[in-house]
């Protein structure tokens, strides 16, 4: 399938901002005491970036990670919260084309099939034919467009505070907390919205190392990255066509993606539905929450056929 290019994002000095975005991958790395492989693919949007743990061994389930908006796949190891899938695993992480990250800047409308037929085209170039596929809030957008693409490539699909079951909340609270660092983009307002949108303190939290980290990339992002990337949409009767399992895991203290309406419309809206989990403690950046890490690793380890 051809897919048109529709909007272009850009950092605004690029030699200078991707040299930044790597010291700021060196300092993860140095954190969580491990590296990540480096994968570039070509695609009809241009260069993706990919990075990658034990890619090499085939033997092991191959889990793909698309990210939220205004976040790196890299979050999702923060203080190296991918061991909590508590097994062994090929984990890509994505860096979706359009968001602040080393991918090309190139997108797709996201209204239309193209941004699943980007990652199938994504799954060739990674030469994998079929694998678990995650995604957090724009991330599960992505994830739910996949299925629809090409189902046969989907083993599963984890949904974490998916940006495609409700529209994007438009509660007072959610507002400000979400408007105040664009229209502020300063440390101050970063922590702020963290505190109250991101995390729920002290159940859902990150160490302090690793909250500075993500700090400093919101306020990279905010100030160095132009976004025209179109934000995530409620699908609605798109997802009456999944035909893969998905599983819906929720924080109950989302202030964007609300979970009640989350859960509801999924259950009411796909098909394939096989399990809800509600992390009641958890703000939006479920995908820092090593519980709900672990539950796609069970559910994964539990899915595996056994052979004698």
């Amino acid at each position: 399938m051809s897919i048109p290019i529709f909007r272009t994002s850009y950092f605004k000095d690029p030699l200078h901002d991707h040299a930044w975005f790597a010291k700021w991958v060196a300092a993860l790395e140095a954190l969580n005491d491990r590296s990540y492989e480096r994968i570039e693919v070509q695609t009809a949007l241009g260069k993706t970036q990919v990075w990658g743990l034990q890619t090499q061994n085939t033997s092991l389930e191959a889990l793909v990670v698309f990210p939220g908006a205004r976040t790196s796949a890299l979050f999702w190891d923060i203080d190296r919260g991918l061991d909590s899938l508590e097994g062994k695993f090929r984990v890509y992480l994505v860096e979706t084309n359009g968001l602040p990250n080393p991918s090309d800047g190139n997108t797709p409308d996201i209204r239309t099939p193209h941004y699943g037929a980007w990652a199938a085209e994504l799954l060739d170039g990674l030469q994998l034919e079929n694998a678990y596929v995650a995604g957090a809030s724009f991330g599960g957008l992505v994830c739910m467009k996949l299925c629809l693409a090409a189902p046969q490539r989907v083993k599963a699909a984890f949904l974490l505070n998916p940006g495609c079951l409700q529209p994007f909340s438009l509660s007072i609270k959610n507002l400000y907390y979400n408007l105040l660092p664009i229209v502020f983009p300063y440390r101050k307002s970063v922590q702020a919205f963290l505190d109250r949108a991101i995390f729920c303190k002290p159940h859902h939290q990150v160490s302090r190392a690793g909250e500075e980290l993500i700090v400093k990339y919101e306020l990279f992002a905010l100030n160095r990255f132009v976004d025209r990337t179109q934000k995530p949409y409620h699908m609605n009767g798109e997802l009456g066509q999944v035909r893969v399992d998905t599983y819906l895991l929720v924080g109950g203290r989302d202030l964007l993606f609300p979970a009640g309406i989350s859960i509801n419309q999924a259950v009411n809206s796909i098909p394939t539905l096989k399990d809800v989990m509600l992390f009641e403690q958890v703000g939006h950046g479920i995908e820092t929450y090593g519980k709900a890490i672990g539950a796609i690793g069970r559910i994964i380890r539990r899915r595996i056929p056994i052979t004698i």
